[in-house]
């Protein structure tokens, strides 16, 4: 019995799908056969090519490569593994088995891919990979130097960073000669996604209904589109939404930064993500740049890189069917879906989705549009890029006009981002009373159904409501959602339930101030 256990050698890898992650026991049976390397348990190509890397790996670190049958298995088979992030707990797995490790790694966690000189490169994922780790009772990880940062970041996690496989054997009490700690691989520059562009709301000359809209979608998370000429500072306010929300929580931060890591703009020196994400996508970007997906290993877009902060569509009619068709589901849902062949991908992706769009092709059909240049037929079908169903859940639809000179001349003072954050906070403070003991975080959030019950002998106050809905100018979702917005303006001015006022307030930006 004990021979059969010198011939195997046992530790743990994890395997990422979306963000969640799942411990791999990586078993490595080395028999005295015909000398060979066979990797089985579903595994993707990258991780077949482990084969080769682990290899060169230890040879180059000065170990003799064992002389016999080796198969790895990477348990449970039935569940796919995909990356290089293998490379490490294969290798380390081998040499257990030959006896060189003799410290028990069978709870140990080794995460990383192995340079065919026996360094160790960085990658994406760390985060959640060690907290998969740790949830699974798996707390001492092994990782490349250049994520050991961003790896202790986990709480309960042992982690302890490594330049090359050789730096890892000595750490398991193996006796190398002539090793030589090797010098770690740096950490490559995340990939730069430009976000908001610094700024203050007082930066905004006039446009109080579209700054109130503002301040109302930060209180409550709501949608929001905004439709007006160009130049009329669409997207100058929608930059500044990001000011006027709070600080993410620590499991916002550590759910955003997750995110982050494995989408590769994660900067581990600047330690988890505090601040509501903002992302701007191209009108020309694709559905898979924007929902997330690509071939292989999906990973997350747009939509979710901004979970719990704004993702902003400018020219929002420019954006393809498919790409605005596909943020129904994240709208409705809090999460993307991503389905492949090897099975589904889950990536959280609950944002602030803010919408800009010129009125017409020419952009000046607003208001009385008389210096538009575009046929009514062109308007509609202009507009109508944005489907129905979208729209429909777009709590806040709000026009934007151009300032005049004389606006500029008679306008105060504009209040300043942080002015504006104060009153938002309190809100928010508002509604997480409410919302105490129930799964929703933000008012945009609640079903319309449990705020109209709280209405109490306010419940006729929906009779404006019934009329819309009667007339067809009004969905029973765009009520709810009016009803949403009712309630967010009412802990704005610091009611405990909304009044007519609230209600009114709220179907009028709803339908762009027409009253629907």
């Amino acid at each position: 019995m004990s021979g059969y256990r010198s011939r195997l050698g046992v530790t743990a890898g994890v395997s990422l799908v979306g963000l969640a992650g799942h411990v791999v026991e990586v078993q490595a049976h080395l028999a005295a056969s015909v000398p060979g390397f066979s990797l089985v348990g579903l595994p993707d190509a990258a991780v077949s090519e482990s084969r080769d890397r682990v290899r060169a790996a230890v040879s180059s670190t000065g170990v003799p490569w064992p002389q016999r049958k080796i198969t790895v298995n990477l348990s449970p088979a039935s569940l796919p593994k995909s990356g290089t992030g293998f490379d490490l707990a294969v290798a380390v797995a081998v040499l257990a088995g030959v006896g060189l490790v003799p410290r028990d790694v069978s709870r140990t966690v080794h995460i990383g891919e192995l340079s065919l000189d026996g360094r160790l490169q960085p990658g994406r994922g760390v985060l959640p990979a060690v907290a998969a780790a740790v949830a699974a009772g798996f707390r001492d990880v092994v990782v490349p130097s250049a994520d050991a940062g961003e790896a202790a970041l986990v709480p309960g996690a042992r982690v302890r960073g490594a330049a090359s496989l050789g730096d890892v054997l000595v750490m398991h009490g193996a006796v190398l000669e002539h090793h030589v700690p090797a010098e770690p691989v740096p950490r490559p520059e995340p990939v730069r996604v430009r976000g908001a562009v610094p700024g203050d709301l007082r930066d905004v000359v006039g446009q109080p209904e579209a700054r109130h809209a503002l301040e109302v979608a930060a209180a409550g998370g709501h949608h929001l589109l905004m439709v007006g000429p160009p130049g009329a500072g669409k997207t100058m306010l929608a930059s500044r939404l990001p000011g006027l929300l709070p600080d993410l929580d620590e499991e916002d931060a550590v759910a955003v930064t997750a995110i982050h890591s494995v989408a590769g703009t994660f900067d581990a020196d600047a330690g988890l993500v505090r601040r509501p994400p903002f992302e701007d996508p191209h009108h020309t970007a694709t559905p898979a740049a924007v929902v997330g997906g690509g071939s292989g290993v999906p990973r997350p877009g747009a939509a979710s890189r901004a979970h719990r902060g704004v993702l902003f569509l400018d020219e929002a009619p420019e954006f393809g069917s498919r790409v605005l068709q596909t943020l129904r589901q994240p709208l409705e849902a809090g999460e993307l879906v991503i389905h492949r062949a090897a099975g589904s991908a889950r990536f959280p992706a609950r944002f602030q989705l803010v919408l800009a769009a010129n009125p017409c092709p020419c952009g000046h059909g607003i208001g009385k549009g008389l210096d538009c240049t575009c046929t009514a037929l062109e308007r509609r079908r202009y507009f109508a890029r944005l489907s129905g169903p979208l729209l429909d859940r777009v709590d806040l639809q709000v026009d934007v006009h151009p300032v005049r000179r004389s606006a500029l001349d008679a306008a105060p003072e504009a209040e300043s981002s942080a002015q504006v954050a104060v009153r938002v906070a309190a809100a928010r403070a508002a509604a997480a009373e409410r919302l105490s003991g129930t799964p929703w975080r933000t008012t945009a959030e609640v079903p319309g159904r449990w705020l109209r019950e709280r209405l109490g002998p306010g419940r006729g106050l929906l009779g404006d409501l019934d009329r819309a809905i009667d007339r067809g100018t009004l969905s029973l979702r765009g009520a709810d959602r009016v009803v949403r917005v009712a309630w967010t303006l009412a802990d704005l001015a610091g009611r405990t339930a909304p009044g007519r006022a609230e209600i009114g307030q709220g179907l009028a930006l709803r339908t762009r101030g027409t009253g629907g």
